[in-house]
């Protein structure tokens, strides 16, 4: 697309009740978090997530439990046979089971389906391909403690993991979903040169967490464990919904992924929601817009996990 591109108007493209969002998740993590220190970055992250979580549905029960060695939550409101492995976003620097807290038992209640969020390892003290091997690992143990279908889901750095894990288990993955995922698209164009000043996150952002989530070192080539869309292969992948928000860097990942998975004879439905912003999970209570993004997730969740495909 280039650089002739004219800069988007955000103050067009985003109603009140997104800026009012906006504003709020400023007074805590400020747009200039990547400045400070990493210790700093994860407090200053805790306090806004923790300042818009919105409680747990009623019947919702969790348990705080290892699997395959790693940290994880287990979110149940019911009898399920199928369970859905969420990896939470955070650039890979930031957040935990805490973060991601309420959407998990949001979703669980919705689909009526466990859910496991995974506490995968984060850098820099534990760099790539800790973060991998981490989100692997609790697959491959939940895939081995429960019988049912196991689908796979997760945001921003999440929903990269969640991809990663698929393209590794693709035979055992019964579908996925993925929220604004950083896939690992062309950075020289579209989303990237169209919103790489966007509001929540810009290029620059993902400049820092790529280094840090290599610990310095050279990102590696043509490996779908870092960048699933620079896998060779994208047949035999399961039903994938990937869900962005339009101010986005990453929103062509997006349809990238979806491209080459239908391109592969695979089901992909990509939807590019209108008026939102990275990280815009946290809007659903504030922002009619941020509400029916989640309805679009929670109700690929459910399709999928009834084996429907609505698209």
């Amino acid at each position: 697309m280039g650089c002739r591109l004219s800069a988007p108007d955000y103050g067009l493209l985003l109603d009140d009740e997104v800026q009012a969002y906006i504003a709020k998740g400023a007074t805590f993590y400020p747009p200039n978090a990547v400045d400070l220190t990493i210790e700093q970055q994860r407090a200053v992250y805790d306090d806004m997530c923790a300042a818009f979580h919105a409680g747990r549905p009623a019947g919702v029960q969790t348990w705080d439990e290892p699997f395959g060695g790693v940290p994880c939550r287990r979110y149940e409101a019911g009898e399920s046979a199928a369970t859905l492995v969420y990896y939470h976003g955070g650039g890979f620097v930031v957040g935990g089971l805490h973060s991601h807290d309420d959407v998990c038992a949001e979703l669980c209640a919705r689909a009526n389906l466990r859910v496991i969020s995974v506490d995968y390892a984060l850098a820099p003290e534990n760099p790539f391909p800790a973060c991998y091997n981490d989100a692997m690992s609790a697959f491959e143990a939940i895939a081995s403690t429960y019988g049912g279908p196991v689908f796979m889901a997760g945001d921003s750095a999440g929903g990269n993991l969640a991809a990663a894990v698929t393209h590794q288990a693709r035979d055992r993955v019964a579908g996925q979903i993925l929220i604004y995922p950083g896939l690992g698209g062309d950075p020289d164009k579209g989303s990237y040169v169209l919103h790489a000043n966007a509001p929540e996150l810009t290029t620059r952002d993902m400049e820092f967490y790529k280094k840090v989530r290599m610990g310095g070192a050279q990102p590696p080539e043509g490996d779908p464990r870092f960048a699933p869309l620079q896998d060779h292969d994208f047949g035999g992948l399961p039903p994938t919904v990937i869900v962005t928000a339009e101010c986005d860097p990453l929103a062509s990942d997006g349809e990238a992924y979806r491209d080459a998975i239908t391109a592969a004879g695979g089901k992909a439905a990509w939807f590019n929601e209108a008026g939102l912003v990275h990280g815009c999970l946290r809007a659903r209570t504030m922002s009619t817009r941020g509400a029916a993004f989640f309805d679009r997730v929670s109700n690929a969740v459910i399709a999928l996990s009834e084996q429907r495909w609505p698209y």
